[in-house]
């Protein structure tokens, strides 16, 4: 599989954010899907089977720990790769998140040159 052919799920309630990773991935040659929610990310998982999502723990309805249990219950998305945004700290819902197999964790404001290597390490090695 190419570089072009992956796809990348960005789910996050913040807009701004969305737009900025799908700029970022987009230029590195991914597919970039947008989810203001958790019940869109679905669908689009669902859907479309991305190689990578990058979660934000935090959005109104379900949240991120919520829709990685569902992804995680989804027997074709068992091996999906996870990497967590946040705005805050909290170290239990962190240990919670990798407990659940998600591969890294970065807190807003992120460095995007941090998470973009991150996110093109994981899915072109």
């Amino acid at each position: 599989m190419t570089q072009s052919e992956k796809k990348v799920l960005v789910v996050d309630d913040q807009y701004g954010i969305r737009v900025l990773l799908k700029e970022v991935f987009s230029r590195e040659g991914f597919y970039v899907y947008q989810a203001a929610n958790g019940r869109v990310a679905l669908d689009i998982i669902q859907r479309e089977e991305p190689d990578l999502i990058l979660l934000d723990m935090k959005m109104p309805g379900m949240d991120g720990l919520e829709l990685l249990r569902h992804i995680r219950q989804r027997e074709e998305a068992t091996d999906t790769k996870v990497i967590m945004m946040t705005a805050y700290g909290e170290l239990d819902i962190v240990e919670e998140a990798i407990k659940l197999g998600a591969l890294a964790h970065f807190t807003k404001p992120f460095d995007i040159e941090e998470l973009r290597s991150e996110v093109v390490k994981q899915l072109v090695s």
